[in-house]
């Protein structure tokens, strides 16, 4: 068993701190720019995190019938998991920007903070900072033994085998890890701002260009049909023209 320990590696402890490291860093950084207020993490929580919420109960509620029709279609669950994104994801984030526009807690300048705090509750809150809390709860457990540590070992070995993968072969796999975060930060960025930009002038043509946006999550049942770095550099690329799309529109 002490073998079998001594195989886990903790770099990949390493991916959840840059994450959580990147979603602190660049909410920092515009704070001190702009002057991200409260009330866009808090907005942008409120909409994150119903979002959420609302994505579990349609899917507690569907998902079983949904397998039994779709008979196992990537096609057809990429577009159930995307039409979720695009629904409650961009559709929540315009509705609780247009509430907060109307009681005058958010502007126009906040687009960009309030598309920088939906990034943050999902990639340093959500997953990074659940990451790291189980990456500990592994290696502590692991370390004590006995039989938790022996039922655990034998799941992860399972479910989990990059975690004793050699240093050499774990960079790269945090490396693709840390990528697919920015890209996640740069899809709620592009889509934050967008619907911002909605609620504040009125004009739908922003929300309708933000709306397919949420799309992006159309590729997940994909990611294990291709090689990690083509489909992470697919969805990179995707996430870059989103925000390459809110930049065009923010020009006009």
């Amino acid at each position: 068993m002490v073998e079998f320990i001594q195989n886990i590696d903790p770099i990949f402890i390493l991916e959840p701190i840059l994450v959580i490291g990147f979603s602190v860093g660049t909410l920092l950084y515009w704070h001190l720019r702009e002057g991200l207020t409260k009330y866009i993490l808090v907005f942008s929580l409120l909409a994150y995190g119903a979002a959420v919420a609302a994505k579990f109960a349609f899917q507690f509620l569907t998902a079983p019938a949904f397998l039994s029709i779709s008979q196992g279609s990537l096609w057809l669950l990429g577009l159930y998991l995307g039409l979720q994104t695009v629904i409650f994801e961009v559709g929540g984030a315009f509705l609780v920007a247009r509430f907060a526009v109307s009681k005058h807690r958010m502007k126009k300048r906040d687009g960009v903070g309030y598309g920088l705090g939906l990034a943050f509750w999902e990639n340093a809150v959500l997953l990074g900072a659940t990451m790291l809390a189980s990456l500990l709860f592994y290696f502590v457990t692991i370390a004590q033994g006995g039989a938790a540590a022996d039922s655990l070992s034998s799941i992860l070995s399972s479910s989990q085998p990059q975690l004793f993968s050699s240093p050499l072969d774990a960079l790269p796999l945090i490396g693709w890890g840390v990528l697919e975060r920015v890209s996640s930060m740069m899809a709620h960025l592009s889509w934050g701002y967008l619907c911002l930009k909605a609620a504040v002038s009125r004009r739908r043509r922003y929300f309708l260009l933000a709306l397919p946006m949420g799309l992006i999550d159309f590729l997940v049942p994909f990611a294990r049909t291709m090689p990690l770095p083509l489909f992470e550099i697919m969805v990179f690329m995707l996430a870059a023209f989103c925000v390459l799309a809110a930049v065009f529109v923010s020009r006009e």
